[in-house]
């Protein structure tokens, strides 16, 4: 992913600056990183990229689990709940090898680079063989979606996940482990092991305060602490899990995390679903993000999260497409709104600008990507382009470009995509892997047979 040293010039037929829209821009890029912003440039300067339509900072899907990608469609048969549906999620996972997550995770991302995806965090809990037994290189499977990403040309945050419990005092199930390293203490040596790489950064995570037992969260707090990497939590996801909580701690699990010193700048809570007001308090008085998955938590049928009081609390918020329903930030950006609108029966909980920087700046933030998200002097080079003339773009003002992406767009609108200065997407076309659909197709049906 590293870009040429030479300087080269994108010019932007509109582009959003983080407020509003701008006509004729142009950017001078340099080492992936845009050098200067050039604004009223009415005519492409010679030998200019030229990026017609409406050009957003890249995208950041803060929450993916790369293999849920094989349950699309499975999971649609018949009724059920979450945990019906976590069963066909073990006997998906149960078939991973590193080669075959390596397959899958590099056509995921791929179809996220599609959907103008720059970045993703990869919440990674499958580490180990079948039965808990380590390949002979422990990171093998973290290895493999390290390489997918740089394969497709997206960045990625590695949250590597420490999962050690099938529930409050309950060690973990057949299914589960291949996600266990037996103590927090095993799991942060077997971290210390991954290497970052131009486009991978490693992060942490606790997977839920089910599966990391209350006296081990520390531990993994302190080791994203120790080197200021992102540290994410799947938190208050389902009733469930706040019930079996309050059983064994007599607390929520968000007052547990804060007990233990896991919340902070640096820590996103996923979901946030189900909270207390003294959880909303916590998260944002810590100032702990907060990252909505919208399409699946309305497919997966948990509820939705109090996101506009998580916001005014303080807590950032940051969007991901987690199980893969639909691969599409702009829906994931139009679906808190349009969430928030049904709960309250009022319009309006965020504008259009809002929304986007939850998808662009914010999301990058929460994974540690500081630098990007943003089109100004000194951010990477990681720019997504909308069409403005499909049929469900053409009609609206240019000037209200971020309303037409944010309520009109889909990921099909996706014309270009840009990390660190290079094509990844040009024309709607995915430059390193040239038919995207045919590798989805095989690599789901490798974990079907």
């Amino acid at each position: 992913m590293t870009a040429t040293e030479r300087t080269r010039t994108y010019w932007l037929e509109h582009a959003w600056l983080g407020t509003h829209v701008e006509p004729d821009v142009a950017l001078d890029v340099r080492d992936g990183r845009v050098s200067a912003v050039h604004q009223g440039v009415a005519t492409p300067p010679p030998g200019a990229e030229i990026l017609r339509g409406l050009t957003l900072p890249g995208l950041a899907n803060a929450h993916s689990h790369a293999f849920h990608r094989a349950l699309r469609g499975t999971v649609q048969v018949g009724s059920g709940t979450f945990w019906t549906w976590r069963e066909v999620m073990y006997s998906f996972a149960d078939r991973l090898t590193p080669d075959t997550y390596h397959a899958l995770a590099r056509a995921v991302y791929a179809e996220m680079a599609l959907a103008g995806i720059t970045a993703v965090g990869e919440f990674h809990y499958v580490h180990h063989a079948p039965g808990g037994t380590p390949y002979a290189d422990p990171n093998a499977m973290g290895g493999a979606l390290i390489e997918a990403a740089a394969e497709a040309g997206v960045r990625i945050t590695l949250l590597d996940t420490c999962y050690l419990s099938s529930g409050f005092g309950e060690p973990p199930n057949t299914h589960q482990l291949r996600f266990s390293d037996g103590t927090a203490q095993a799991w942060a040596e077997r971290c210390s092991l991954l290497k970052e790489r131009d486009h991978a950064r490693i992060g942490a995570a606790i997977h839920s305060v089910r599966a990391v037992p209350a006296d081990q969260l520390a531990t993994v707090a302190q080791w994203a602490g120790a080197r200021r990497a992102p540290l994410h939590v799947h938190l208050s996801e389902q009733t469930a899990e706040n019930d079996a909580c309050q059983q064994a701690h007599g607390c929520t699990p968000t007052r547990l995390l804060a007990d233990h010193g896991v919340l902070g700048a640096r820590t996103t809570g996923v979901h946030n679903t189900h909270l207390t007001d003294e959880d909303i308090a916590l998260l944002g008085e810590s100032r702990t993000g907060t990252c909505m998955c919208p399409t699946t938590e309305r497919d997966l049928a948990d509820g939705i999260g109090p996101a506009a009081a998580l916001q005014r609390a303080g807590s950032p918020l940051s969007l991901g497409s987690d199980s893969h329903a639909v691969v599409d930030l702009l829906e994931e950006a139009r679906a808190m709104e349009l969430n928030e609108r049904l709960r309250t029966r009022a319009r309006g909980h965020w504008t259009a600008a809002a929304l986007l920087r939850a998808a662009t700046a914010d999301g990058h933030a929460a994974l540690g990507w500081d630098d990007t998200g943003r089109i100004e002097a000194g951010a990477r080079a990681d720019l997504t382009t909308l069409a403005l003339d499909s049929v469900r773009t053409a009609g609206p003002l240019p000037r209200l470009g971020a309303e037409t992406a944010v309520f009109a767009a889909t990921a099909a609108d996706v014309r270009h995509t840009v990390v660190g200065g290079r094509h990844v997407v040009r024309d709607g076309a995915h430059a390193l892997v040239p038919d995207v659909p045919r590798a989805l197709m095989r690599a789901v049906e490798a974990l079907r047979t």
